[in-house]
C-alpha cells in the first residue's frame, strides 16, 4: 500500500452511445487508464468490441489505453491493436499458448504487457513468465459480462501474486477486475493490489464519475487504517 493505486475505468460498463464524452469525464475526474474489454464470443460468452473501437478512443483521451484481450490466441491481433493506439496489451495465460512468445511481441511493438489470471487459474501458472510482465490481471469474476459480484475466493490469490512481485520486480502494477467498488477495493488493495479496474462503480453510479472515483480512491486510505 505504499504505492499510489490507479483507477482503470472499464468502458464495458459505459454508455456507448456517450463513451467519448464519458471517456472525458472520467479523465477529468482524475483516472489513470482506460480499460477496454475485447471478447470474442469464444474465450469468453460474449462479444465486444475490436481496434475500431481503440482507435476512436484515442483520439478523444491522452491517458493509456489498456486493452485486455480475452480472446482466443490473442496474438494474432497484437499488431492491429497497437496500431489503434494500444499502450497496453493483457492476454490471458489460459488464452496463450506461447504466452512467453506473446509476450515478447507486445514489446516488441513498443508496449507494455500484461498477463491476466481467472479466478480459478493459480499464481504459479505466471512464475515462469513473471519478468516479462508489466502488469499481472487477477480477474475476481469469471471474466464475459459486467456487473458480476465480486470473488471474495480470489484474495488470497491477489496476496501471492503481490509477494511473487515484490521478490522478483516490486515495481510492476497488481491490477484486480471484476466486482470492484469502495468496499470490495479495500480488500483487494490490502492485498497489494495497486490498480483497480472498474466499470458498474465509476459508470452507473447515480453520484457520476467524479465522485465514483474519489470514491474509489478512499478505499486506499481505509485500508491504510485497517492494516496499521
Amino acid at each position: 500500500m505504499e504505492r499510489e493505486i490507479e483507477i482503470a475505468p472499464s468502458i464495458l460498463a459505459a454508455d456507448f452511445a456517450r463513451l467519448g464524452e464519458q471517456v472525458k469525464e472520467a479523465e477529468a475526474a482524475g483516472a489513470d487508464r482506460i480499460h477496454i474489454d475485447v471478447m470474442d464470443g469464444m474465450f469468453v460468452p460474449n462479444i465486444t468490441m475490436g481496434p475500431v473501437v481503440v482507435k476512436a478512443l484515442r483520439k478523444v483521451t491522452d491517458l493509456p489505453l489498456d486493452v485486455h484481450l480475452m480472446i482466443e490466441r490473442p496474438e494474432r491481433y497484437l499488431e492491429a491493436f497497437a496500431e489503434a493506439g494500444a499502450d497496453i496489451i493483457t492476454v490471458h495465460v489460459e488464452a496463450s499458448v506461447h504466452l512467453h512468445r506473446t509476450l515478447t511481441e507486445i514489446h516488441r511493438l513498443g508496449l507494455k504487457a500484461g498477463v491476466a489470471l481467472n479466478p480459478h487459474t493459480p499464481p504459479e501458472m505466471v512464475r515462469e513468465v513473471i519478468e516479462y510482465v508489466d502488469v499481472i490481471l487477477a480477474m475476481t469474476v469469471n471474466p464475459g459480462f459486467s456487473g458480476q459480484s465480486f470473488i471474495h475466493s480470489t484474495l488470497p490469490k491477489i496476496g501471492e501474486l503481490r509477494r511473487m512481485l515484490n521478490a522478483c520486480c516490486g515495481g510492476r502494477d497488481l491490477a484486480v477486475d471484476g466486482g470492484i467498488d469502495p468496499a470490495t477495493a479495500v480488500l483487494a488493495i490490502s492485498r497489494g493490489a495497486n490498480v483497480l479496474v472498474a466499470g458498474d462503480a465509476i459508470f452507473r453510479r447515480s453520484v457520476g464519475i467524479a465522485r465514483a472515483i474519489q470514491e474509489l480512491r478512499g478505499a486506499q486510505r481505509i485500508a491504510a487504517r485497517q492494516t496499521a
